[in-house]
Order: structure tokens, then C-alpha cells, then sequence
């Protein structure tokens, strides 16, 4: 198995990613910056058919292409820590090993989907999801699109998807007008933000509701709204739904890195980050406080709704057990390949189960990586 080398490592290429790695480059050291995205940017700069790179990422395409002690390795999966200061990744189908000296962890966050009646259906998505779609090239022209759950993402996807022409019917917002008016007040306090929801706009906007099941035969064909324990029902071509984010600390946990949700941190000298980084934390609270999720956001759907749907396992099957651990090992629920990332963090919402962590490998890979791993831990004589 090739082996490649790093003074510094940096995993994930959104925009915390290519900062850190165009620093790091800078000092003169050799740096890999690992993304699983065909393009640099993540969800924030995404690259796709339709769309060129934003003028920030550009600027760093710019910048770092002459960089030889930069590589990037787009379209590569992080398989595996595998002990020694080394990651197992897979690159383009072929298996590799990358030792580092120094390990950054830019990995993000991904999108909270509580399931709810029907959200198998093909044509539901993750809100985030169906805007890295869109951005992916996915063509929605003339569809109706109904995009709910919780938080200001929803604007921003709703934005992308009539952008690129589809009849967004709604925006469906789990928290009641008055948090939502609170929240918009406090947008003086960071005024590109408040430029950008204007810009944004709330067309077609509903407070205090959430979907509670997908209609249709082969693919979504509308949705049940309920608001105030009213239910309506919205004819829809595509549904997109997220409640708000989550950290992505698989490889973090995996590598026995302390998790602090709180957001402390030791303090270092240099003063103006630290003001920079306190006032988006504040606004990261505001957010939190605005979005809270409610009653209604947090009530169970049917005991026959599928949970995982990974394995097909529903949220019935589960409910009877005592842990994460215990409905795991007796109905399969999270090893499939998304290793309870949708489902592990439903049974935390609802059951106050600790969340689920995965197993390497961390994502689907090739027989072949994991048979070229073995072969290259293997001792010579074995």
C-alpha cells in the first residue's frame, strides 16, 4: 500500500480547512488537505455545473496552486485511524496510508433529519442535502419544493432552489413567531448576517409547524403540515428537511479527542481572534436559543415509521430497549453505511441516548482497502 507523508494533515476543505492549510503552507512545511468532495469549498463554498467558485475560494485557488509543498487530495475518504499517527483514506477506489507529524481536524458539521412518516420516499431530503444537490447540478426547474424543519438554512436552501427555478410552496419553521422575531431583532448586533436574511427573504414562511408525513406512491407527491395541532397538506414534488446541525466528530471521538459541546477553550494571547471568535460564539447561542426545538419538533412519529433506514429497522423495534448499544445489537439499527449518523442522533433526541459513535470504517469503502490495510499491518513473516 503507498504511504504518503504530512508535517501537517488537515481533514476537510471547507473554509476553516483551506485557511489552515494555506497558513500551514506558508511556514514551508509539507501539508495534505484531505477532502471527500470531488472539489475544495464544502458545503459552504461548494463548486458544482452550476456554480464557479465564490471569490474567497478563488482568491485561494489562486494563492496556493504554485504552493509544491501543498497537496490536495480531493475525492478521498478517511476510512480509519489506524494507531501510530497514520489515517487509512481511500482515494479515487485505490487504498492509501498517510502518516503525519501534526493532525487538524476542520470536519464541520452535517445536518440533524428527524424521520417522520414517509421521509423514505425518494424526493426527501436533508435540507443542506438537497442544496449541495442543486449545487451538484441536480435540476429542479419547475418542481415544487417544500423546505421545512428549523433554523436559517432553511432560507438559504429555499433561496438556492428558486434560484435555479423551482416553485418553492413553502418554508416550514418549527419555532413559534415570537423566537423568530427575537432572533431577527438580535441580527443588529451582526449586520451582514441581517443583510444577508434580507436578501434571503421569507417568502411563503410558517412558524410553529413541522411535517409530519410524505405522501406518494413511487416518489414524493405532498406533504402534511401541522400547525398547532391543524393539519394541512401541500402538494410537492420534493421535500427537503433538517433540524438544524451537529458536529461532525466521528474522526475526532475516533481518535480520543475530548468533545467540549460548551465551547470553552484555552485562551492564548493574541486578543483580536479571540474577540472574533466570542462574538460568533454569541451568535452561535442566539441561534441555538432561537431554534430551540419545541414540542411538536420533538414528538415521536408511529411506532411503525422506519428509523434506520439503513437497515430498514423502525422506530417501534427499537423503542423497547435500554440503550444505544442494546437496539444495536438486537435489530442492526445504525451499522449499516451511514453508522447511525441519521438514526443514532433521532434515538438521542428522543430516548436521551448517548449519541451513537461509529466503528471504522467510518464510511463505505472498497473490500479491497480494507484487505490492503490488513496486508500492511501484518508482520513480514505472517
Amino acid at each position: 500500500m503507498t504511504i504518503e507523508h504530512a508535517d501537517i494533515a488537515i481533514v476537510g476543505a471547507g473554509p476553516a480547512g483551506l485557511s489552515a492549510a494555506r497558513t500551514a503552507a506558508r511556514s514551508g512545511a509539507r501539508v495534505v488537505l484531505i477532502d471527500d468532495n470531488p472539489r475544495p469549498g464544502g458545503q459552504i463554498w461548494r463548486q458544482g455545473p452550476a456554480f464557479a467558485p465564490a471569490a474567497r475560494l478563488r482568491r485561494w485557488l489562486d494563492e496556493t496552486r504554485a504552493q509544491p509543498n501543498l497537496v490536495v487530495m480531493n475525492a478521498t475518504k478517511v476510512a480509519a485511524a489506524t494507531g501510530d499517527r497514520r489515517l487509512l483514506l481511500e482515494r479515487e477506489g485505490e487504498p492509501l496510508t498517510l502518516a503525519w507529524s501534526k493532525l487538524i481536524l476542520a470536519t464541520g458539521a452535517r445536518e440533524r433529519l428527524l424521520p417522520f412518516e414517509g421521509w423514505t420516499l425518494p424526493g426527501v431530503t436533508g435540507a443542506g442535502g438537497l442544496q449541495a444537490l442543486v449545487k451538484g447540478g441536480l435540476p429542479v426547474r419547475g418542481e415544487r419544493v417544500v423546505v421545512a424543519g428549523s433554523g436559517p438554512l432553511l432560507l438559504a436552501v429555499a433561496a438556492t432552489a428558486r434560484r435555479h427555478g423551482a416553485d418553492v410552496r413553502a418554508l416550514i419553521e418549527q419555532a413559534s413567531f415570537g423566537q423568530v422575531a427575537k432572533f431577527v431583532g438580535s441580527l443588529a448586533r451582526t449586520p451582514g448576517k441581517l443583510a444577508q436574511a434580507a436578501a434571503l427573504g421569507v417568502a411563503c414562511y410558517r412558524t410553529a409547524s413541522v411535517v409530519v408525513k410524505a405522501h406518494g406512491a413511487a416518489r414524493v407527491e405532498a406533504v402534511t403540515i401541522r400547525t398547532r395541532g391543524l393539519d394541512t397538506t401541500i402538494e410537492a414534488d420534493r421535500v427537503a428537511c433538517g433540524y438544524g446541525l451537529v458536529p461532525n466528530a466521528t474522526l475526532a471521538l475516533a481518535l480520543g479527542c475530548a468533545i467540549d459541546e460548551a465551547g470553552g477553550a484555552i485562551r492564548p494571547a493574541d486578543a483580536r481572534p479571540i474577540r472574533e471568535r466570542e462574538r460568533w460564539r454569541a451568535f452561535a447561542g442566539r441561534v441555538a436559543r432561537a431554534f430551540e426545538l419545541g414540542v411538536a419538533a420533538r414528538a415521536m412519529p408511529p411506532a411503525d415509521t422506519v428509523l434506520c433506514r439503513c437497515e430498514d429497522v423502525t422506530l417501534g423495534a427499537i423503542a423497547s430497549h435500554a440503550d444505544w448499544r442494546d437496539a444495536k445489537l438486537q435489530t442492526r439499527c445504525g451499522m449499516g453505511p451511514c453508522q447511525g449518523r441519521i438514526c443514532g442522533e433521532a434515538a438521542c433526541l428522543w430516548f436521551g441516548w448517548p449519541r451513537a459513535s461509529a466503528r471504522p470504517p467510518f464510511v463505505p469503502i472498497r473490500i479491497d482497502t480494507l484487505i490492503a490495510a490488513r496486508d500492511a499491518a501484518a508482520p513480514p513473516d505472517a
